[in-house]
């Protein structure tokens, strides 16, 4: 078997299992907006489903109750024309219903489009890319790429999160089931989006809008913790990178090659923001926007053929020998 298919069978498995172990039921909302959505679509299913009950039991009804018998002498039933009752009641009815499920939705979607951001907000600007998420805090000064971290809501203390987003290429969707419905992030165009968790955990997502060949794995996380979790984390996140000297081989490289003018790594001359920031690399869970878990073994793999992982990617090989790979591995394993 081809090192090409095992990578493409090792991002597949690790796709089933995060949707496996990760619910992303949409019935299932942890969420305040999801929960709007879900509470709608089931009193919408509830209104819809009432009428096929009706309308298949009057229609059962009539098939029995006027179907041909042995002994019919052929002639018609007695025929009713220009019923007032009748064609008032299916005028009527069908308007009300039309009406109670347009104010209904509307209350949902002003609910939701329109709220309002009480104190201990948190806002992260969201920017989609071609195939992978990048996430900035503005209010802690950190840039991080795949996994949203955000702090959880309780009864009585709202943390929610509002999302900013961006698209740096073409069009995306960002759509994390459990948590909210889906907004697009389009070119010239700021949209907006919040979560309001209410349970901590591991919440899976993805981009759902088209956005090119490998926009099946364009995935994200997002991990709801506790408070003092995730103000450990934010601090975390805000120290420079802490360079080993036992990697200054790797590091050299990596600064000598076009890998400082796509990456950034706070602290170091690498600056570039057009991939993820690699400041703290190692804390993240995957590479790859959620295809690979992010292990040694899996990172060498993604510096030695990134296009072999996933094809269509915009990181290019750099054409590194075995040893300069291994180096450059042992220097990015650093960033903690």
């Amino acid at each position: 078997m081809s090192r090409t298919a095992l990578f493409h069978i090792s991002g597949f498995a690790l796709l089933l299992q995060s949707f496996s172990s990760w619910n992303t039921n949409i019935f299932a909302p942890v969420s305040t907006p999801a929960k709007e959505i879900h509470s709608l679509a089931l009193f919408v299913l509830a209104i819809t489903g009432g009428i096929f009950v009706v309308v298949g039991g009057l229609l059962t009804y009539a098939v029995i109750k006027f179907r041909r018998r042995a002994n019919d002498d052929g002639r018609e039933p007695a025929q009713v024309f220009g019923s007032t009752r009748i064609e008032s009641a299916w005028t009527l009815i069908p308007v009300l219903i039309v009406i109670v499920l347009f104010l209904t939705t509307a209350q949902v979607i002003h609910r939701i489009q329109d709220a309002v951001e009480p104190p201990g907000t948190l806002n992260v600007t969201v920017v989609g890319h071609r195939f992978w998420w990048e996430f900035r805090y503005p209010q802690y000064g950190i840039i991080t790429a795949n996994e949203l971290h955000v702090p959880v809501s309780s009864a009585g203390m709202a943390r929610p999160t509002f999302l900013k987003l961006l698209s740096a290429d073409t069009d995306h969707s960002f759509w994390v089931p459990r948590l909210a419905g889906k907004t697009e992030a389009v070119p010239n165009r700021v949209n907006y989006d919040w979560i309001n968790p209410l349970k901590t955990g591991l919440y899976v997502g993805q981009c759902d809008l088209y956005c090119g060949v490998q926009h099946a794995h364009m995935l994200l996380r997002v991990y709801v913790q506790s408070p003092a979790d995730f103000a450990e984390w934010v601090h975390q996140q805000q120290q420079k990178a802490v360079v080993d000297p036992a990697v200054s081989a790797g590091r050299a490289i990596f600064d000598d090659t076009a890998c400082i003018d796509c990456h950034a790594v706070r602290g170091t001359p690498a600056d570039g923001t057009f991939g993820p920031d690699l400041t703290h690399l190692m804390s993240r869970s995957t590479i790859a926007a959620g295809m690979l878990a992010n292990t040694p073994e899996n990172l060498r793999r993604w510096v030695w053929d990134p296009d072999a992982i996933k094809p269509g990617c915009l990181m290019p090989d750099m054409k590194l020998d075995s040893q300069q790979v291994d180096e450059v591995v042992s220097y990015l394993t650093t960033l903690r």
